[in-house]
């Protein structure tokens, strides 16, 4: 008998059934009392190695090379930290009685977070466009996002995440922007360390996240705040988040074309302009909402997976669009040198 398989077009990224069976290990096993202390104290460590490795391995070279691009860099930028918070803020406006505050709350964070930097490249390869430009994209959102997401969060979200409390601007600082800064500083001493190890580094990475996920689902399950979320209200979630990564497609391939935008780089503005990272937003949500990070990530989560559907399939009709002003060879030559270039990222 044959296995099934699912079509090429919709793909179920296996990181996200790793997250899944987490989440149900924090809802069978919660980690209480000692075990919940030394979970936290893990997760917390977790989160800063995290925010090492990604200063570590973000080239300054690379981004300083494409600053030529800086039009096209300026539009991804505004997308992710603009019109997405706008478009979060509208949503949770519309929608005050259908959702609980805490998922209200997780889906205006997922609005906060940087973009992606892996997928972003891969999608827009594949869909034939400026991977280079993508590639710079992606490390400028993580590198602002380092600042950007946490600032937007205490303003837009007030004290569900701590304000702008000393307490919390200590936990940014010493949790994500330290560690961050550390890690640039000595990029020029580990990165050779991280790039021979990069295989081994990447399930440090995955591991790490599946800590923090677990711990704040852990969280919310004995704090018995998922007795808010209920079929009803998933459902809501996901029809909203579906509107939210229409728009945002419709916007940014569209909008870029009225800019006056190339079509390959309308591609990169589309691939990287459109989506959130699901890497960088658990990190920070685990450190912005703490014992409610449980709820205030699940929007997250469930978008990274709608995005990658969604995406995979409009990048491979991107690339049997025409081109005539592009040889597919040249497509490529340009494809195989970026892959050899990219940072590493989700």
């Amino acid at each position: 008998m044959r296995r099934p398989h699912l079509p090429a077009w919709l793909p179920l990224d296996p990181y996200v059934l790793a997250l899944l069976a987490t989440v149900g290990l924090a809802a069978l096993y919660p980690a209480r009392g000692t075990a919940a202390t030394a979970a936290g104290a893990a997760a917390t460590a977790a989160v800063a190695l995290l925010f090492f490795l990604y200063g570590a391995r973000l080239s300054t070279r690379e981004a300083l090379d494409g600053l030529r691009h800086w039009r096209l860099h300026l539009t991804v930028l505004a997308c992710t930290f603009l019109l997405f918070p706008v478009l979060g803020l509208a949503l949770c406006a519309l929608a005050p009685e259908l959702l609980p505050p805490a998922l209200r709350s997780g889906l205006l964070f997922l609005c906060l977070v940087p973009s992606t930097v892996q997928s972003s490249i891969a999608f827009t390869s594949i869909a034939r466009g400026n991977v280079p430009a993508a590639i710079c994209a992606g490390s400028f959102s993580s590198l602002a996002g380092i600042v950007l997401t946490p600032l937007l969060a205490a303003v837009l979200l007030g004290g569900r995440t701590g304000g702008f409390s000393l307490d919390s601007l200590l936990k940014i600082t010493l949790q994500l922007l330290l560690p961050f800064l550390l890690g640039q500083a000595l990029r020029r001493w580990v990165g050779g360390f991280l790039t021979r190890h990069k295989k081994t580094l990447g399930y440090v990475d995955r591991g790490s996240i599946l800590l923090v996920v677990y711990t704040a689902f852990s969280a919310g399950v004995v704090a018995g705040i998922w007795q808010q979320v209920s079929p009803l209200r998933l459902g809501t979630l996901m029809l909203l988040e579906a509107v939210l990564l229409t728009v945002m497609l419709l916007v940014t391939w569209y909008g870029a074309a009225r800019l006056g935008f190339e079509r390959e780089d309308r591609i990169a503005i589309q691939f990287a302009g459109s989506k959130k990272s699901l890497a960088a937003g658990l990190p920070m949500a685990s450190v912005l909402f703490g014992a409610q990070a449980g709820l205030a990530v699940l929007p997250l989560m469930l978008f990274h997976q709608m995005q990658l559907m969604v995406c995979a399939v409009l990048a491979r009709r991107r690339a049997e669009d025409p081109r005539p002003e592009l040889a597919a060879d040249r497509v490529a030559e340009v494809s195989r040198s970026s892959q050899q270039v990219a940072p590493q990222g989700r």
